[in-house]
């Protein structure tokens, strides 16, 4: 089987981050294994648009578009697959660069015809140069990377992580596209828990499908500063909290909780007794990275009754989005 033609989606809404869109795009544009096209997709800023076109006018592998749908990332990715011409739709956040081989392992995946999504491994790139040292691994996910519990190798997953990340496009056809009303929305709260949403929808729609993580597809992923700070950590439990509980009211508690339950009670528990074994032997930062632990379970938790109250009464809404039309086909 010939491997597919692959479109990347980059989508972005800020000029504070020009410099990381353009090493993000760079690194698309310097794979082994080159995409079909880089597809820009802008959230509502037009100045953003209008340089991003500019900057890209004189090339033939990198589309400048604008969301055409609500403003969020959501409705940008769904822009992106509407005009994406390649048979797999690989999404890379505009913070990040990907390694050379990236969409290589993606593509090899794909041989197998039941496999309708693959994710990779993300790694963080402190703006400090390092982690600091009460930030538990098993919390990684806080700033959009791979987190201490997640299998090795290349393995089958409930659901992939949206940062890098990639479907076939039949996965849209069959499920639809990802929901509004559930990730994140320029710089409100970060809520997150759309990819999850759509890869359950898409295996009620597809029972067959096959959904993999390989840790060879890796892009290192840039934390800002205030991301390294205990504020932003409390507040992005929260709202993960909030964004499980409409994921679960979305799938029901059975699928929208399965990874969470098995992350909880064995993933986290070790990571307490690590970091309070480090506190003994006088390790750095141990009795903070069990605290964190403790402290992330309480938010999340927390986040996850509000959302719940407030999802039973419709105060929180979302929608699933049908599959966008692809650029130059009719319905």
């Amino acid at each position: 089987m010939s491997a597919p033609d692959i479109s990347v989606v980059v989508c972005a809404y800020t000029e504070d981050r020009w410099e990381d869109i353009l090493a993000a795009v760079a690194s698309v544009r310097a794979q082994s294994r080159p995409a079909l096209e880089t597809l820009l997709v802008v959230d509502h800023n037009a100045a953003l648009k209008d340089r991003l076109g500019k900057e890209y006018r004189a090339t033939d592998d990198v589309r400048v578009l604008a969301n055409a749908g609500l403003r969020g990332l959501s409705a940008g990715r769904n822009t992106g697959i509407a005009a994406a011409r390649g048979e797999v739709i690989a999404f890379l956040d505009d913070d990040a660069v990907a390694e050379r081989d990236w969409l290589l392992h993606f593509a090899g995946a794909y041989d197998d015809p039941r496999v309708m999504a693959v994710g990779g491994r993300t790694v963080p790139v402190w703006a400090s140069g390092r982690r600091p040292v009460w930030f538990p691994e098993e919390f990684d996910w806080v700033v959009g990377c791979t987190y201490r519990g997640l299998p090795p190798g290349r393995v089958r997953v409930r659901n992939v992580l949206g940062g890098n990340a990639s479907f076939r496009r039949t996965a849209f056809d069959a499920a639809g596209g990802f929901a509004t009303g559930i990730g994140r929305d320029g710089d409100k709260r970060p809520l997150g828990g759309e990819e999850t949403e759509l890869c359950i929808r898409l295996t009620r729609a597809r029972p067959d499908a096959v959904l993999l993580i390989d840790d060879r597809a890796v892009i290192h992923h840039r934390v800002p500063a205030p991301r390294e700070h205990f504020g932003y950590f409390r507040t992005r439990t929260y709202a993960e909290g909030l964004s499980k509980a409409l994921v679960a009211r979305s799938v029901g508690t059975d699928k929208g909780l399965e990874s969470e339950r098995r992350y909880a009670s064995r993933v986290l528990p070790a990571g307490v007794a690590r970091g309070l074994r480090d506190a003994v032997l006088a390790r750095p930062g141990g009795a903070g990275r069990a605290g964190a632990i403790v402290a992330g379970v309480l938010t999340a938790a927390g986040g996850y009754v509000v959302g719940s109250v407030r999802a039973r009464r419709g105060a929180v809404t979302f929608s699933s989005a049908p599959v966008p039309a692809r650029e130059g086909t009719h319905e």
